[in-house]
């Protein structure tokens, strides 16, 4: 006597779960891609918004030093150190270095 049924503990694979197994396959496939894109956008996301902390920083702080440059004491202070400016009657000295070289000024 034959027995037209699988013996207990095989696996038989029918025609509609082949396809099944196969449109599985072909959708984690097509899903691959698209999701190696979000992740890489999202680490660029991350580094963008580092950039963008980072150069709010930077602003804020060349804002403060424009709002520094307003107060009319700092900014004759810059023009005496920087430049030489003097007053009317105010006698300017410059000293020349031994190697005739003027260092370079934090300006």
């Amino acid at each position: 006597m034959t027995s037209s049924a699988a013996p207990r503990g095989t696996l038989r694979l029918t025609g509609r779960a082949a396809v099944l197994c196969a449109l599985v396959l072909l959708l984690a496939a097509a899903l691959v891609v698209p999701l190696q894109q979000y992740f890489a956008q999202r680490s660029d996301i991350g580094e963008l918004q580092s950039r963008v902390e980072y150069l709010q920083g930077e602003r804020d702080e060349l804002a403060r030093y424009v709002e520094s440059l307003r107060d009319p004491a700092n900014l004759e202070q810059k023009a005496r150190e920087c430049y030489g400016f003097v007053k009317p009657g105010e006698i300017a000295f410059v000293t020349i270095p031994e190697d005739g070289t003027a260092p370079p000024r934090d300006c």
